[in-house]
């Protein structure tokens, strides 16, 4: 399998989806949306934008099948699946807040072989492949060379349905906002992994995401230099629902400081 080529390929199919959502945010309003449940919100713009890549994306690869967050086709999954996330950031968009994105990785069980985040703000295309490093618009990044802890800017997300371990969560912040140069929480865990690999964020941590929203990210992170681990500094991070991203350095001082508190 060439993965330089569907990398390519990919390219403008999930360009394609993304003006379609530029488009649609003219205009757009909040009698639109539904709850799919607490603080989970939809539009049918994330649906119509599923439904495109899904379409798009079996014209490109027929064998594989998806992980799709809207669950808009009945295609269930194969030996390789294609990991969508057809709008990253669904809150941002309702209230026309700028950061938000559209995600697809195509995996092979756990392992990313391919990765694409489309950033529509400031439409920025950052794109990986297996062994053939990261890029942002065509121009290579790889993750920040900071080395200390005190000089870098972090990403996270807040809890927003899953509160089992909010004082833990907080503890952690209450330490990183006194040693670091700040936290942001972007709304799109898709775009904070994506800064990560270009090097504007030195670390990015989280808990309670799914596969669709870090797996392109998980590539993009790899291929650019950086690490991911879960929680625990192990490798079940797709679908085990915590993250730690960052470069060899920083990474290594969040995962000691997310051990002692979770």
């Amino acid at each position: 399998m060439n993965f330089q080529k569907i990398s390519a390929e990919l390219n403008g199919i999930i360009l394609s989806a993304g003006d379609y959502i530029i488009a649609q945010r003219k205009g757009f309003y909040l009698d639109k949306v539904e709850v799919k449940s607490m603080n989970q919100l939809v539009s049918y713009v994330d649906i119509n934008a599923e439904k495109m890549l899904v379409e798009q994306l079996t014209n490109l690869l027929p064998e594989a099948g998806f992980i799709t967050e809207e669950n808009t086709t009945d295609k269930g999954q194969k030996d390789y699946n294609w990991i969508i996330d057809p709008l990253d950031g669904t809150t941002n968009f309702i209230h026309d807040m700028p950061v938000y994105s559209v995600s697809v990785a195509l995996a092979k069980g756990e392992e990313i072989l391919v990765g694409a985040i489309y950033e529509l703000g400031r439409k920025e295309l950052f794109t990986a492949w297996k062994n053939g490093g990261a890029w942002l618009n065509g121009q290579s990044i790889h993750v920040s060379s900071e080395r200390n802890l005190s000089q870098s800017l972090l990403a996270t997300g807040f809890p927003f349905y899953d509160f089992e371990y909010m004082e833990a969560y907080i503890s952690v912040l209450k330490q990183l906002l006194r040693s670091t140069h700040g936290l942001r929480r972007m709304g799109s865990a898709a775009v904070d992994m994506a800064y990560v690999a270009c090097g504007r964020f030195e670390g990015f941590f989280e808990y309670g995401l799914h596969a669709w929203d870090i797996a392109a990210g998980i590539l993009l992170v790899k291929e650019a230099g950086g690490q991911v681990v879960d929680f625990k500094g192990g490798e079940d991070y797709l679908f085990g629902k915590t993250i730690i991203s960052g470069n060899t350095e920083i990474h290594k001082d969040l995962l000691k400081l997310i051990k002692s508190e979770f």
